[in-house]
């Protein structure tokens, strides 16, 4: 499931456990802390102050205070997994693999056989409006979100019914035993307030929830929307009596009196307003060109800016040029491997990104879920039940990227991609590679920022190389938004996290059903009965050991089938700050950074408006 750079999705799953025991914490992965209460997470400071504001900014514009459609593009804050307007059942842990702790829900539990799970409410769960959070909620956020929600539709396709078991208690159903994440992962449901969305709103008008809105939704979580201006700014406030500031989960945490994101074009623009100060207070760096060479700005040098690198074991992101199976021209996996030729990272590396990158070779890239040299063991028992449905290179090949260290790899690597092109029915006339009815392949790669040129631009030219006729459209991001949710689109970078303790979002990537679905992570339009019967053995995986065996088989499936030339990843998160917060002497080792655990600096803050109330 996908997530954001500083919050990882929730993926937990069971150990064998008694069906009648309540459980507040779980965890898929066995570590040192599961057999011990949860009290706080450990690298949080319990007596971090409250106050402040937090200025970010947030790419493009926005026209809605409803993540959970398709139309319209929400707002900074909101997520389809409710952002930091609504709580959700259960949180995923910051500092633990597969681990997940009690929200709304304080406890749990589930049968043997993982046909159904029980959610049990805590009893001071509340609405901002000081209402209860009720079963009956719980429930019509369930059916109201499965029916209008793609995302929600497709993780939760084996869950037929919520049903009210007891006061606080709901149960809910599933088609199929056997799913251990399951139970775990209805958890993440956002709960909504029934009594606000079947009300009116202040023009007397019936709320629906299956349109946008820019009327300010009533919330459970920590922070609610103070004021905003239509696609430009939104400002969040700190809940004074939020429900859930003494849980675990919570304690040294949400320390801001204020979120406020403005909304800016491109990067570019970001960048400027982030080296003058006062709209941007932090900034994730993913440009190894402005980590190595731009932060000389008069603030950083003067160390009022800092920059630091946080390391992280969640595993890497696989970030690719995803390739549109959806379009004829990309439908041949020999097409796909010679685009795969074609792309010469090492060049770039080395003249654009300083060798800060790592090339990504698998799509749960660093960690035990990545697939490497020959299948073997449990693995290859999985695949042999696929011979001659995948490429027979997955049993003798050991899947490795061409390489461009010197100019003769780079000749030779274009040379096997032109032959390779040449088997699929592709050949050279006149400079213009062409098919058989004389059309040009061609291909247009979609950006939503002007710096994607820098990325796309080498690339390009050693596609024309090929004859093809290669070009980049940056589109502004609305545009980008929508397209790519239809999948209109040629070839897209993108990025797509993994958790360590994959399941039942895997449909969302790489499924069948997926491919077709608005809005999905499918990008690629990967229909394949034997990857669909993969995603299928992850998420009824026996235990820990099965569940590694069958995601490496579907990482060598993918791989081996081209449906993305892979980039690269950067093994730290780059983040840079105005020097006006205090930060814990650690930050979580499996995410890399909770900025939800920084405060502000009273005396750092003043100090810096001071030195710069001519900016500010």
């Amino acid at each position: 499931m996908a997530t954001t750079l500083f919050f990882l999705p929730f993926s937990a799953s069971l150990h064998a456990q008694d069906a009648e025991e309540w459980h507040t914490t779980s965890s898929l992965i066995p570590g040192e802390n599961e057999d011990k209460p949860f009290e706080r997470y450990s690298y949080v400071n319990p007596d971090a102050p409250k106050g402040g504001t937090l200025n970010a900014v947030a790419p493009g514009t926005f026209d809605s205070f409803n993540p959970f459609v398709v139309r319209g593009t929400a707002a900074a804050g909101f997520s389809s997994f409710g952002g930091i307007m609504y709580d959700t059942l259960m949180q995923q842990s910051l500092d633990e693999a597969g681990t997940s702790h009690g929200l709304l829900a304080d406890a749990f539990r589930y049968p043997d056989d993982y046909s159904s799970a029980t959610y049990r409410l805590n009893p001071d769960a509340r609405w901002h409006d000081g209402k209860p959070v009720t079963v009956e909620d719980v429930i019509w956020s369930f059916n109201v979100l499965k029916k209008n929600s793609q995302l929600y539709n497709r993780y939760y396709a084996n869950v037929t019914e919520a049903v009210k078991v007891g006061e606080r208690e709901v149960e809910f159903r599933f088609d199929q035993k056997g799913n251990r994440e399951l139970p775990h992962i209805m958890g993440d449901l956002a709960v909504l307030p029934k009594h606000w969305w079947e009300g009116t709103d202040a023009s007397g008008n019936k709320r629906d929830i299956t349109q946008p809105t820019l009327e300010p939704p009533l919330g459970s979580g920590p922070y609610r929307i103070q004021s905003f201006r239509p696609g430009s700014e939104i400002i969040w406030e700190r809940v004074e009596d939020y429900w859930g500031a003494d849980l675990p989960v919570n304690i040294g945490r949400n320390n801001f009196d204020r979120k406020r994101y403005v909304y800016i074009q491109d990067d570019n623009a970001a960048w400027q307003a982030f080296t003058k100060g006062g709209f941007q207070d932090i900034r994730p760096e993913n440009s190894s060109r402005r980590w190595h060479v731009d932060y000389t700005f008069p603030a950083f040098q003067a160390g009022d800016v800092v920059k630091r690198a946080f390391e992280t074991r969640s595993g890497e992101p696989f970030q690719g040029f995803f390739l549109n199976t959806r379009r004829p021209q990309f439908q041949d996996p020999r097409v796909r491997e010679a685009l795969t030729y074609a792309f010469d990272f090492e060049s770039m590396n080395r003249t654009l990104f300083y060798n800060a990158y790592t090339r990504t070779d698998s799509y749960f890239e660093g960690g035990e879920l990545a697939s490497s040299g020959l299948p073997e063991g449990r693995e290859l028992e999985i695949l042999n039940e696929f011979r001659g449905q995948i490429p027979e290179r997955v049993f003798t090949e050991p899947f490795t990227l061409p390489t461009n260290e010197t100019p003769r790899d780079e000749r030779a690597n274009l040379r096997r991609a032109s032959e390779l092109l040449k088997e699929a029915g592709w050949t050279l006339r006149d400079g213009r590679l062409v098919n058989e009815a004389g059309e040009q392949f061609r291909m247009e790669f979609l950006g939503d920022d002007p710096t994607d040129e820098r990325i796309a631009t080498p690339y390009i030219q050693n596609l024309r190389r090929l004859g093809i006729d290669a070009s980049l459209r940056v589109v502004d991001a609305s545009q980008y938004i929508n397209r790519t949710r239809s999948f209109d689109f040629d070839v897209i970078s993108s990025v797509q996290q993994q958790s360590q303790s994959p399941g039942n979002e895997q449909r969302d990537f790489w499924s069948s059903a997926a491919a077709d679905a608005p809005d999905s992570r499918n990008l690629s339009g990967i229909k394949d009965p034997v990857i669909d019967k993969l995603v299928e053995r992850i998420i009824f995986a026996e235990d820990r050991e099965d569940l590694i065996a069958a995601t490496k088989a579907l990482d060598r499936v993918l791989l081996w089938n081209f449906y993305a030339v892979p980039q690269w990843h950067l093994p730290e998160i780059w983040v840079a700050y105005w020097n006006k917060f205090g930060i814990p002497d650690q930050q979580p080792a499996y995410i890399g950074v909770d900025i939800d655990s920084w405060w502000i600096d009273e005396a750092k803050e003043q100090a810096l408006a001071a030195k710069y109330r001519s900016v500010n």
